[in-house]
């Protein structure tokens, strides 16, 4: 449960690895780090989210490689955010003492996180204060595939052997002379630790105090935009700011979460790289940030989606940050994955896939940004009517679902209803502006499709819409989404009776929901896997459109309750014990908190959703 002042606790491991739950993100809109309630960094990509790991104890505890400072008899921990900010504090006791440790990935002086202009410094900064008592600080560097060193008159140049690419520079307040160092320090004493990548200048003043208060203060002022006043609101805020630290400021893309490989199950096969930009996700994500104040990110996401799907040539499902194709499938043998749970992979064999939703993500997308004052260029437009004129024709043809399963596609009905959003977000721009295009014949076509899926999607004998335009009554979470896109009313009879099949027969426990039942509706891999948590809020959100107030308010409370003592949430949670599986933090996950919490708000207030 996210708690801004927690209390301090032993720090657990399994297997050699630390829970989810007990992990915190930095980030600075190029690339984010995972900071361990142990004082570990076991993940980060230079230089960028998508790069290969310079850290990856995440995924082998052993030789993945680490950036650790702690005491060397550490005993409890605990860890919070500078209010408001992507700077994380976490304190660690010891025997004999207490340490602060201050982690961020800097931000430039005078960094303004609404412009989509690099404001990033390279540098990660980790300074260790003495709050009480006597501290033996142990620091260990340790990048994966290990590192050459050379000292030099202001720190250590580090090689990484697996980087050749990549030129690393440790400072230090303190003499350093190697990658692994114990300082004996007492009350008031101080370690700071400054890595740098990329270009740098190593005999600049060396004041880790002044760039953590530019950090801090660029986070203030992004977070001036945000309007919000509804249930859970500091969950929300930060969920806002985890967000944040998932997009990628200057290409405007972002990534569906900032890891690879995280197992849903553990020991299962279910490992795949998230570290890439996601249509859906990222249409999904700038949606939430717009209905509580961030608007640009929205801008900058359809200019960034609108540039890949023309050098792509055909819309794809995904893309790198620069909207570029993503890497292939690789699996990496050397690493024996989180928990033992392997293979770990990189890259993402899902990219090729055929999803008809993008159609409606970036049409939706496109009319948002014009209700709010945004306008349509002619060149745009033409673009967004041949998205309009391809979803038309592609409605009735298979794909793989929003769920991206590796066997042979369907008629996905969720797919089927983001062409009807296409179509009818088309429809409606062509007729606000009075826009050339097939405007009538899309409006047509829209309604056509609306009617369609609510009666061939329709299995009478089971009662609900299936996750299929042939019906055959398969369940499909993803169905809970049709009212929040306007394909459906979600007080429709067809609708509140799904919503009713969906709580009962995907019910994980406690309010938690499995994405689909995979003896109903086989993917093309091996095992099951854990509760899908943005179903949930999707579930939350059709509550509220039934009427049903008070069920949404209890229900959304409980979901907010599992998030970590940070406010961070995973993709899935297992059932059985409540722990976090899959990619973490998941933008999904922060998605739902904000949405959800936005819709109930609007509810209670009489303004509707």
């Amino acid at each position: 449960m996210y708690d801004p002042d927690p209390p301090f606790r032993p720090v657990r491991r399994r297997e050699g690895y630390l829970p989810l739950e007990d992990l915190g993100l930095i980030g600075d809109g190029s690339t984010a780090a995972l900071v361990g309630l142990d004082g570990s960094i076991p993940w980060l990509c230079l230089p960028r989210f998508d790069a290969e790991p310079l850290f990856c104890g995440l995924l082998d505890h052993a030789r993945g490689g680490h950036f650790t400072l702690a005491p060397e008899d550490l005993e409890q921990a605990r860890q919070r955010y500078e209010p408001d900010t992507g700077v994380l504090i976490t304190e660690l006791r010891s025997a004999t003492g207490l340490v602060r440790v201050t982690d961020a990935l800097v931000l430039r002086s005078g960094a303004d996180l609404t412009d989509d202009a690099p404001v990033q410094r390279g540098e990660l900064v980790r300074s260790a204060v003495v709050l009480d008592g006597h501290i033996r600080l142990r620091m260990d560097l340790e990048p994966h595939g290990g590192a050459h060193t050379r000292p030099l008159f202001s720190g250590l140049e580090l090689q990484p052997s697996r980087r050749p690419d990549l030129r690393l520079h440790l400072r230090s307040n303190r003499p350093i002379t190697g990658l692994h160092s114990t300082h004996d320090l007492h009350q008031g004493d101080r370690l700071d630790l400054v890595l740098s990548w990329g270009r740098f200048h190593s005999h600049h003043r060396f004041d880790t105090d002044a760039m953590v208060r530019g950090t801090i203060d660029a986070w203030h002022r992004w977070m001036d935009h945000f309007t919000y006043d509804g249930p859970e609101e500091p969950l929300v805020r930060r969920a806002a700011i985890t967000l944040k630290m998932c997009d990628d400021w200057v290409n405007g893309s972002l990534v569906a979460a900032p890891t690879s490989s995280l197992p849903a199950p553990i020991g299962g096969i279910r490992n795949w790289d998230y570290r890439y930009a996601w249509v859906r996700d990222a249409a999904y994500a700038v949606f939430a940030l717009r209905r509580i104040g961030f608007g640009n990110e929205a801008d900058a996401f359809l200019g960034w989606v609108l540039d890949a799907f023309e050098y792509s040539r055909r819309p794809r499902i995904m893309y790198n940050l620069n909207g570029r194709p993503v890497p292939d499938e690789v699996e990496d043998g050397e690493l024996e994955g989180y928990r033992r749970s392997a293979p770990v992979r990189w890259g993402n064999g899902a990219a090729d896939q055929r999803q008809h939703d993008v159609y409606g993500e970036i049409l939706d997308c496109a009319d948002q940004w014009l209700r709010s004052g945004g306008e349509i260029q002619p060149a745009v437009w033409a673009g967004l009517a041949r998205l309009a004129d391809t979803a038309e024709q592609v409605w009735l043809q298979p794909d793989q679902g929003i769920w991206e399963v590796r066997n042979e596609g369907r008629v996905f009905t969720y797919s089927a209803g983001m062409c009807q959003v296409a179509l009818d977000r088309a429809a409606a721009i062509g007729e606000r502006l009075s826009l050339p295009g097939q405007v009538a014949a899309w409006r047509t076509s829209a309604d056509r499709l609306r009617n369609l899926i609510l009666e061939q999607s329709w299995d009478e004998q089971a009662r609900t819409l299936s996750a299929h335009l042939d019906g055959g009554g398969a369940l499909d979470a993803s169905l809970l989404a049709l009212p929040l896109r306007q394909v459906v009313p979600a007080d429709h009879p067809r609708m509140t009776a799904t919503t009713a099949a969906i709580t009962e027969r995907l019910s994980a426990g406690g309010g938690l929901l499995y994405r689909y039942l995979h003896q109903e509706s086989p993917d093309g891999l091996a095992g099951d896997e854990g509760a899908f948590v943005l179903c949930s809020f999707w579930l939350v959100d059709n509550m509220i459109g039934q009427g049903r107030i008070e069920e949404a308010e209890e229900l959304y409370a409980s979901l907010c309750a599992r998030a970590s003592p940070l406010g961070l949430m995973s993709e899935q949670i297992d059932p059985s014990t409540g722990e976090f599986m899959g990619n973490f933090p998941q933008a999904f996950s922060h998605i739902g908190i904000i949405a959800s919490g936005v819709n109930l708000a609007r509810a209670k207030s009489g303004a509707g959703s």
